[in-house]
């Protein structure tokens, strides 16, 4: 082996094991701002106007961030950070924190369970780990691109079925006052899936359907626009756990793409076909 072999295989060693060890103080970071949600979680938060609720939302946002931001800066000091948890589409080169702190917010302000913390380290648009933190339960999902996905430690498998008859499948609403055009695509998707699936899961937020795909429960999830925050941990996931990740009509995904289906590797050509009828 020549010496610039040797060093370039080194190299990648050492970044791998960087990126290992940063995934697992990532994983620390949401640990510790789930903890700041959880001690907000209670009783419903009531609100009479718009003004009003992203005010509660903003509220639980800021109190997580606060914990968070500087810990992940403090890991990643050369990266980038994306202040809107809601924005989509390609990011610029080098390294990005994508984050939501308050995943399934509105959930949390109506006492639902359906929330979490997520931070999600990109490099050149690509996933390179992911930590997604469930602070009801205290279970904390990993991803490490090429080193698999985990929960607490714990690798996770998409599941085995090659039938949509018998799967259960998901779908999320990307965002409030969606446009008609993609409200539309929305429904007739649900009504197809209707048709062909076992049994349609329609809830938020996107990250913990895609959980549960990692994690064999659900076999396939769909979602059409979408951002960032809350697609890219969940893809990584996905990914990890050898499930296939496209566009609804089975083109590769990217971060710029109209929409996303993750699905076990059984059922995802049929699921293209439902969804692109």
């Amino acid at each position: 082996m020549s010496d610039s072999i040797q060093s370039t295989g080194n190299a990648a060693v050492a970044e791998a094991a960087s990126d290992a060890d940063l995934l697992a103080a990532t994983a620390l970071a949401v640990r510790a701002a789930g903890s700041v949600l959880r001690e907000r979680f209670g009783a419903v938060v009531r609100h009479r106007t718009r003004e009003e609720l992203m005010s509660a939302l903003a509220a639980n946002d800021d109190a997580a961030l606060d914990v968070l931001r500087p810990r992940l800066e403090s890991l990643r000091p050369q990266a980038g950070w994306v202040e809107e948890e809601l924005a989509g589409g390609a990011l610029p080169s080098g390294e990005w924190w994508v984050v939501d702190p308050a995943e399934g917010n509105v959930n949390h302000l109506h006492g639902l369970p359906d929330w979490g913390v997520t931070a999600t380290l990109v490099r050149d648009n690509q996933p390179v780990l992911t930590a997604v933190h469930l602070p009801l339960t205290g279970e904390t999902y990993t991803a490490l691109a090429g080193g698999g996905a985990h929960l607490d430690g714990r690798p996770l498998r998409v599941s085995e079925t090659t039938d949509l008859g018998l799967s259960l499948v998901a779908t999320s609403q990307a965002r409030p006052d969606e446009d008609q055009a993609v409200t539309r695509r929305i429904g007739s998707s649900i009504t197809a899936m209707l048709g062909d699936a076992l049994v349609v899961r329609t809830s938020v937020p996107a990250t913990l359907h895609l959980l549960n795909v990692a994690a064999g429960r659900i076999d396939a999830f769909w979602q059409f626009a979408g951002a960032r925050a809350d697609l890219l941990p969940g893809a990584l996931l996905v990914t990890e756990a050898g499930g296939r990740i496209s566009d609804a009509e089975g083109r590769p995904w990217t971060p710029a793409s109209e929409s996303l289906l993750a699905a076990a590797p059984g059922v995802h050509s049929t699921a293209v076909a439902t969804l692109s009828r």
